[in-house]
């Protein structure tokens, strides 16, 4: 095999199906009967070896006493993620109070064998105590209380330090070395793990390439450096480590591995480059290749590899590295692994709405799978193995392979699985590393949740291992024999991404990650940016006639996308009464007609999602990723509104007297006028209109003026899905289209989304008129969308969700945050890094895949943005450059002195800033509310009490907590807001359809035959 063949191997295998994959492995990872009782015979020895270990050493049991599946060890887990980072003490009670309040302490008292576990739960018993009820009890405890809050502070302090020196192996590379020297270390080496998760700026990772340039010389000079290995994260080292930065990203990467390999190799180490996400995979190899054909490096063997069992692409990649080795004449060191990110991965493939999983769903599949890369990696000529992982199965059938061998590694994670190693080591003589991290204990928060998380989960050996409920018989199974009982089928209760919607099939995603669909894709924008449309106004179906309008890109407005002829007043009037004449007959048409006609839009809107894309992409001015998820909503859109539909225009009995019937129906209310803004151009014009039409409505459809064209094209796939031509008329043109439609006595209700001041101007409209029926308005206008932070929230996950819900889509969405309200303690960390997140940022034509903002959707946008932004430049906090041409509005950060210095909303990508003191919470919520508007509101803290207070008293349609403020998802996050916000029901909620209906019910008098002969039928029963 080549490494080319290996990479198309692994291209085919990304997101096959989980069956299909497992059956290519089991054969090799299949033991046959004698082999098993061999392996089981060795796993009885390390399993007493394990056990024998975890009864040692306070930490051990100290954990093995509060697992993660006990609320108190979710609690410790949770208090250690967020503590130390907390500087104010203020907020540092109120997260221990948070954590330590709620949880059974008492349940753990005196019940470890260990007198300093019993020792640690009489402490958390106390502090619950004090925390919980500071005022209640004898003398001593009110003494202690009067002091205690410092007392715990300290002692919460040390704990949570104790526990990180535990899994990290020195704050320092010298101080790691030193420990690795240790009698208790004697025959390991050890892989250094500079620790710092993915940087988020260029500076991060100029901080992060130096202190591995530090670490590689720090081993190489100590005489106790022998043996030992740096492991480098790659996403450390770029901000850009993306696939759509590929062609930047790559090379630079590439030229800071070969100086790190250089110095690695001087100094006669090996330098192992981690294995992340599966999205960044063939990126690493491109890297990793680009190294080992590096003429300078031909005699130097010490390059590594890791590689995650759980990617259905694992072994293949296996493959690739036994290729590239032999095709470069190297030796490669690959790590196998489990692998560290698997629920995320979950996650993102279900939110991405991806075609199937990337990696195995059971976790005996990637146990299958691990053994058949072992397997492999022992064969290779051209591999150094290194086999890392606690199973005593696992390791018990490498041994059994490998027999008398031991040219090859075990390798376990510093602070876990003791026991195991130590035997291989000294009484069997295999090579074993360690991997260590190293780094101070605020860097250790991410990595530590992460190995807590992946090794105390209830499927994790190590956790199963100190299960008492756990037999041995469980712990030794075989992992080939449970796939092959099940048929390699996923695991149930992960249904695919397609599956996790009931009675609906979630939306096609586009893995843009992927280079094959990546580049399909934009040759498709290519190919829609040649073209040229020519949109008409569409009443019943006919196009009509007048003076086409030019529609130019946003990007670059000398380049025209097409045409459209706007709607005439005349063409307005004919289609009033078209629509009115059309109204009854659909509404009388069967919900179920209706229905099918909005799911056969949805697969049309699938079928034809390129075209869709590239027009999102050059009328919208949309990044890829934006147009992709714009097409996504509004097939769930027409989903979810014809299964509501289904389910709530289907006749009701209600209960009454005997003798009387009593039903309510909901039936359309005639013509609606739907009115749609360009920001969400094909999402939120559909989703609109699918919802008349389906509650039994005709539609008058006006798009925004900036963007007829994707609507034009979404009015012809529904026209062809089933929607009679009569019933749904495609209106374009400006502000006077829009006054002419609502002003129409014939209209009987508007769906607007816009301005605040518009959906005024149409509520006066529709009143005015006094011989005109009281009609609804639904309306979702802007909002001054604010986001709080406290000191525990985690400063690179604030930035990322500030960074992606001030200025992507070039801050053009309603619910884009507008206000960033930090706490004082930490604003100077926070808004560092935001400076440098934003300089990491790149602005140009949204048809380029590496851009992330794109251009304001016109000049006047644009000159009054850049009008605000120039007044309030001696308040700049910082801002980036912008391209000089197209339609250009720099992201920038302005400090404000408060609240409510921001007195509308600026529609583009402008963040504002203030700071909030602890214990001020509830009146920064207050003096938010205050401001009259309830869209969005965001909140970044660890303190699940905090989180229910803002939750109590927010007055806004959604609330984020601890994630992005954009990206509603129908039918999970129904999107509108209240106040000056909007009036609701929320559009993709399951009340939104019954506000396009009128409620009717009908009573009839069942007796006026003669009698209620029900009644009088009734048979005798016992009682």
């Amino acid at each position: 095999m080549s490494p080319a063949d290996a990479r198309a191997t692994m291209s085919a295998l990304y997101r096959a199906p989980e069956d299909e994959v497992l059956a290519g492995l089991l054969p090799t990872a299949t033991l046959d009967l004698a082999a098993r009782e061999r392996v089981r015979a060795e796993a009885r020895l390390i399993l007493k070896d394990l056990k024998a270990a975890q009864s040692t050493g306070w930490v051990n049991r100290f954990l093995q006493e509060y697992r993660l599946n006990t609320q108190e060890g979710i609690a410790l887990l949770s208090l250690a993620e967020a503590y130390l980072r907390v500087p104010d003490p203020e907020t540092a009670d109120l997260l221990i109070r948070d954590k330590i309040s709620d949880a059974d302490w008492l349940s753990h008292k005196s019940k470890s064998g260990s007198k300093l576990v019993n020792t640690a739960t009489f402490g958390l018993i106390l502090t619950r105590a004090l925390v919980a009820d500071p005022e209640q009890g004898g003398t001593l405890k009110k003494l202690v209380a009067r002091m205690g809050e410092p007392v715990i502070r300290q002692g919460v302090a040390v704990a949570m330090r104790l526990m990180g020196e535990v899994f990290v192996m020195g704050r320092t590379i010298e101080e790691a070395l030193t420990v690795a020297a240790k009698p208790e270390n004697k025959g390991f080496t050890a892989s250094f793990d500079m620790l710092g998760e993915s940087a988020k700026t260029f500076a991060d990772a100029e901080k992060y390439f130096a202190s591995y340039e530090a670490a590689i010389a720090a081993v190489g000079r100590s005489p106790k450096g022998a043996g030992h290995s740096i492991s480098v994260k790659l996403s450390a080292l770029h901000p850009r480590y993306e696939v759509s930065h590929a062609d930047t990203c790559v090379p630079e990467l590439t030229a800071m591995i070969k100086h790190l390999a250089h110095q690695a190799a001087a100094a006669n180490m090996d330098l192992t480059i981690d294995a992340e996400e599966t999205e960044r995979l063939m990126m690493s190899l491109d890297i990793i290749e680009g190294v080992l054909r590096d003429p300078a490096l031909k005699d130097w063997d010490g390059l590594g590899m890791a590689a995650q069992a759980y990617g259905k692409r694992a072994r293949p990649l296996i493959g690739w590295a036994q290729a590239i080795g032999k095709e470069t004449g190297h030796q490669l060191k690959v790590r196998l692994v489990k692998g560290a990110y698997w629920d995320s991965e979950i996650k993102k493939s279900q939110v991405e709405g991806h075609s199937d999983y990337p990696l195995f769903t059971r976790k005996p599949a990637t146990d299958v799978s691990y053994l058949a890369c072992a397997h492999d990696m022992l064969a290779a000529s051209h591999i150094w193995p290194a086999f890392a992982g606690h199973n005593a199965v696992t390791v018990a059938t490498i041994m059994d392979w490998a027999g008398p061998r031991r040219d090859f590694e075990f390798q376990r994670l510093h602070g876990m699985g003791e026991g195991l190693h130590e035997r291989l080591v000294q009484d069997l003589g295999y090579h074993c590393r360690t991997y260590a991290p190293v780094g101070g204990h605020k860097e250790l928060l991410a990595y530590l949740v992460r190995r807590l998380l992946e090794n105390g989960a209830n499927s994790s050996f190590v956790h199963q291992l100190a299960d008492p409920t756990v037999n041995e018989d469980m712990l030794l199974s075989d992992p080939a024999s449970h796939i092959a009982a099940v048929g390699g089928r996923p695991h149930p209760a992960i249904p695919l991404p397609a599956d996790i919607f009931p009675g609906r099939a979630n939306s096609k995603g586009l893995d843009l990650n992927d280079a094959a669909t990546l580049n399909a894709t934009l040759a498709a924008v290519e190919e829609v940016g040649r073209q040229t449309y020519q949109a008409t106004a569409l009443v019943s179906g006919q196009p009509v006639t007048g003076t086409p309008k030019s529609v130019t890109r946003p990007a670059n407005r000398s380049e025209s996308v097409g045409s459209v002829v706007e709607a005439s007043a005349d063409d307005v009037k004919r289609a009033i009464v078209a629509a009115s004449n059309a109204a009854t007959g659909w509404a009388d048409t069967p919900v179920e007609i209706r229905a099918a006609a909005l799911e056969k839009l949805a697969d049309a809107l699938e079928d034809n999602r390129l075209e869709l894309i590239g027009l999102c992409v050059h009328e919208a001015g949309k990044t890829l990723a934006d147009a992709v998820a714009e097409i996504r909503e509004a097939v769930d859109f027409c989903r979810y509104y014809a299964i509501n539909a289904r389910q709530q225009f289907q006749p009701v009995a209600l209960p009454g007297p005997t003798g009387e019937y009593n039903e309510l129906r909901l039936s359309g209310r005639g013509v609606f006028a739907c009115i749609s803004p360009w920001n969400f151009p094909l999402a939120i014009f559909l989703g609109q209109v699918t919802a008349a039409l389906v509650a039994g409505n005709a539609v008058l459809a006006k798009p925004a003026p900036q963007t007829p064209l994707i609507a034009w094209r979404a009015v012809q796939l529904a026209h062809a899905a089933g929607i009679p031509a009569d019933v749904l008329h495609f209106l374009p043109g400006g502000p006077e289209v829009g006054a002419a439609i609502t002003a129409a006595s014939e209209v009987k209700g508007v769906a607007f989304t816009g301005s605040t001041g518009t959906a005024r101007a149409i509520a006066r409209t529709l009143l005015e008129d006094d011989s005109r029926p009281i009609v609804p308005l639904i309306a979702e206008t802007g909002g001054l969308n604010a986001m709080i932070v406290d000191s525990t929230a985690l400063p690179e996950q604030v930035v990322n969700d500030v960074v992606t819900s001030a200025f992507r889509s070039a801050g053009q969405r309603c619910s884009a945050l507008r206000l960033l309200i930090v706490q004082e303690d930490v604003a100077d960390t926070i808004l560092h890094m935001l400076k440098g997140a934003m300089d990491a940022l790149t602005l140009g034509d949204t048809a380029d895949v590496r851009t992330d903002v794109g251009p304001v959707i016109d000049e006047a946008s644009r000159d009054k943005l850049m009008t605000y932004r120039e007044s309030m430049k001696a308040q700049w906090l910082h801002t980036v450059e912008a391209p000089q041409t197209g339609l250009f509005v720099p992201p920038t950060a302005i400090r404000l002195s408060g609240i409510e210095d921001l007195t509308q909303e600026w529609f583009g990508p402008i963040l504002h800033v203030v700071t909030w003191k602890a214990g001020e919470l509830e009146d920064v919520v207050a003096r938010i509310n205050a401001r009259g508007y309830g869209l969005t509101m965001g909140l970044h803290s660890r303190v699940a009490e905090t989180a229910d207070r803002v939750k109590a008293l927010a007055k806004v349609g959604n609330l984020y907590v601890n994630r992005s403020m954009i990206g509603a998802v129908v039918g999970s996050q129904p999107f509108g807001g209240e106040g000056l916000s909007g009036t609701g029901p929320k559009a993709g909620g399951p009340h939104y359809l019954l506000r396009f209906a009128n409620e009717r019910t009908v009573s009839v008098d069942t007796t006026s035959a003669g009698g209620n002969a029900s009644l009088l039928s009734l048979a005798e029963t016992d009682v």
